[in-house]
């Protein structure tokens, strides 16, 4: 199946150029350029403004409506399938004037609600006596009801003006959709079809009830509609995409049934109302960004976001499948089992290495491998879901690719035990080498339980890396000191602090609930909380990706100052862990709060404008809404106060609640451990208890 266009490289700055030429190779599908570095110092096209859109989303399928609901083809307005616009115009008008919008909100991830009001003119007075009602899905089906509010029997001439360009979203990202195309009269409704002799991909429009009237040279439908007093008369409009050539529907996407299972939806009472809105709409988000592998139908993986990023990324689809663990290990099998069909065997000189394109990594860093990344996720996201009671089965599919992925980074990190970003010889990033210390020590304790070799290696690897960070990767100042971004080639510095900081505190689950030793000792691990408290990088929000007083802070650079909503429960999770409450607790308010402006669906990011008094968080006009990271880390930011650390190989569960109870009283059921189901309640004293667990689960310590 045809995945929609990822075209996440066009947001931001071009990257800076790299010192080597090896790259990895863009996915399918991906612009060519997507956040790789480039040596060009063109500008690229702004994106298209989304932070006001609504977006209704059942991938492969997109709908993006502005808030009034008529489509008028401006920007990335339209529906969509597997990244073909098949709609860029849907103009309702009634007497010959378009409805007075009140009201347009999103009901649910894939369907968008409006509300409307028409004064006829035989209406004398001020008051509207028609009120339209429209509902529009992802999957192109529109249903527009007109309902009478008068006593006496209405004629409503109703005309709806359809068109599209048949562009794909690449080219509209990019600034170039091209012309409408004619249409035809198909059916009940119009036809359109790309290519000169008319045999390439198109859509067609039919209507119920068929119009009275179909003009293919305008593209319009009219109706002449006799509503009763009080009485109400529909038309549903279905959008649906033909093949090329063979002029056949496209066949549908992940079943909703499947979604629900890839993704469960927990229960959850709280004395924080927003925190269950924000579960449910992320639960939500999760299952509509859900996108199938077209060769193996029975797995699916989150996709990175929508609009522009409706592909899955390998790294992003992992930390996902991460955070949501304790909701369900199914995912992050599924997501396992893609990423590890991508990974280079044979003899491929990068053997074990998932491929992933570079993405920019902000002003004062060379830009980041995502495959990198994606390979050293992989033995965490293995090992944890292990903890969590990933199958004996999985596990076993999943040992030969997790062992591929620890081998690369043996070879890959050599004598030198630093690992060196690829691209750029001599560049050591902070956060890739907290990935790999957690990746090696995670990954010991997989090999050694499965009877493997190279347990002992790891860990002797990983005390060594500590040891080489606690040297070399902290810089001393008046301040109390700080991490540092990374060591350039020579070993200069990158002092420059932002949010990525976090991945410090993220060390990973070990068994019997107890996390793994971090890169960072505990001087500095209460150093690195306080700078996350202060307003230098603490928004008010969330985590600036740079802090606010460092040099080439732009507050919507995307990794130059923007709040990146996962970064920041990332440190929720590491200080709460840690025993830094107030910190954690001061991240999950700034978190919520924003969420109430945003509807309870957070964007990927946001701008790191400080917060005041009475102020409100700023939008980031080109972030992903929903975003499949957003999403699990909202699910993840709920679950964080009840300390749930289970290791379901010993039979296991320990329950570490947050003392301060940030959220007040919680209980969450509906969550997974050992594959049954599991309850946990937190007191407002931080007390916890498990309400419900499987047979046989022991409480730990």
């Amino acid at each position: 199946m045809q995945q929609l266009s990822d075209v996440s490289g066009r947001r931001g700055r071009p990257p800076m150029a790299p010192s080597a030429p090896s790259r990895p190779s863009p996915p399918p599908g991906q612009l060519p350029g997507g956040g790789l570095q480039s040596s060009s110092p063109a500008r690229r096209p702004d994106l298209p403004p989304v932070h006001d859109a609504i977006m209704c989303v059942a991938l492969p399928c997109l709908a993006v409506s502005p808030q009034h609901g008529q489509l008028c083809g401006n920007g990335i307005e339209g529906v969509y399938r597997s990244g073909r616009r098949l709609l860029s115009r849907c103009r309702l008008r009634v007497h010959g004037r378009e409805p007075l919008l009140l009201q347009g909100r999103l009901v649910s991830a894939d369907l968008a609600e409006f509300i409307a009001v028409v004064r006829t003119p035989s209406e004398s007075g001020p008051d509207p006596d028609v009120v339209v009602e429209r509902s529009r899905d992802a999957q192109g089906t529109e249903r527009i009801t007109l309902r009478s509010t008068t006593a006496r029997t209405l004629r409503l001439p109703i005309e709806i003006v359809l068109g599209t360009d048949l562009a794909e979203l690449g080219a509209i990202a990019a600034g170039r959709p091209g012309p409408e195309l004619p249409a035809t009269v198909h059916d009940a409704g119009l036809r359109w079809a790309a290519g000169r002799d008319g045999t390439g991909p198109g859509a067609t429009v039919t209507a119920d009830p068929a119009p009275h009237d179909a003009l293919a040279s305008a593209g319009v439908l009219r109706w002449e509609l006799e509503v009763p007093p009080g009485g109400s008369r529909t038309i549903e409009l279905r959008v649906r995409a033909r093949a090329a050539h063979r002029g056949t529907e496209l066949a549908p996407g992940i079943s909703r049934p499947a979604t629900r299972a890839l993704v469960p939806a927990p229960e959850l009472e709280c004395d924080d109302p927003r925190t269950a809105a924000l579960v449910a709409t992320a639960v939500a988000d999760l299952r509509a960004l859900l996108d199938r592998d077209p060769a193996h139908p029975a797995d699916a993986s989150p996709a990175a976001g929508v609009p522009w990023r409706c592909r899955p990324a390998p790294a992003e689809a992992l930390w996902a499948a991460r955070m949501v663990l304790p909701l369900t290990t199914r995912l992050a099998a599924t997501t396992l089992r893609i990423v590890a069909r991508t990974q280079r065997t044979g003899t491929s000189p990068d053997f074990g290495h998932i491929p992933g394109p570079l993405r920019d990594a902000g002003p004062h860093l060379p830009a980041s491998c995502t495959g990198t990344e994606a390979t050293l996720a992989f033995p965490s996201v293995v090992a944890e879901a292990w903890r969590w009671g990933l199958p004996e089965r999985d596990l076993a599919e999943l040992l030969p690719a997790m062992e591929r992925c620890l081998q690369w980074l043996r070879r890959a990190a050599g004598e030198q035990v630093l690992l060196a970003e690829p691209g750029t010889p001599g560049f050591h990033r902070t956060e890739t080498q907290a990935h790999a210390h957690r990746a090696a020590l995670l990954g010991a304790d997989v090999l050694e339980a499965t009877g493997c070799q190279g347990a002992a290696y790891w860990r002797d690897w990983a005390e060594q890396l500590r040891q080489r960070f606690r040297e070399d990767f902290w810089l001393d100042d008046p301040g109390g000191g700080r991490p540092v971004a990374g060591r350039l080639p020579g070993g200069r510095p990158v002092p420059h602090l932002g949010a990525g900081a976090a991945h410090l505190l993220d060390t990973g689950l070990l068994g019997g609930g107890r996390h793994v030793a971090g890169l960072l000792d505990k001087a500095q691990t209460e150093q690195l909380a306080r700078l996350f408290a202060g307003p230098a990088l603490h928004s008010g929000w969330g985590l600036r990706s740079l802090g606010a007083k460092e040099r080439g802070h732009n507050p919507f650079g995307h990794r130059s100052g923007a709040v990146r909503i996962h970064e920041t429960v990332v440190a929720v999770a590491g200080l709460a862990a840690a025993g830094f409450e107030r910190e954690a607790s001061s991240l999950i308010r700034g978190v919520l709060d924003a969420s109430d402006h945003f509807g309870h669906r957070l964007p990927e990011m946001l701008a790191g404008v400080q917060r005041g008094a009475d102020s409100v968080p700023v939008p980031h006009p080109a972030a992903c809404r929903p975003a499949a990271l957003a999403a699990a880390a909202s699910v993840q930011l709920a679950l964080v106060p009840a300390g749930i650390r289970p290791d379901v190989p010993r039979r296991t569960v320990a329950l570490h609640p947050m003392r301060s109870a940030p959220l007040g009283a919680l209980r969450i059921a509906g969550l997974s451990v050992a594959g049954e189901p599991f309850a946990v309640r937190v007191s407002r004293l931080g007390l916890g208890m498990v309400e419900e667990a499987a047979q046989g689960l022991q409480l730990g310590v």
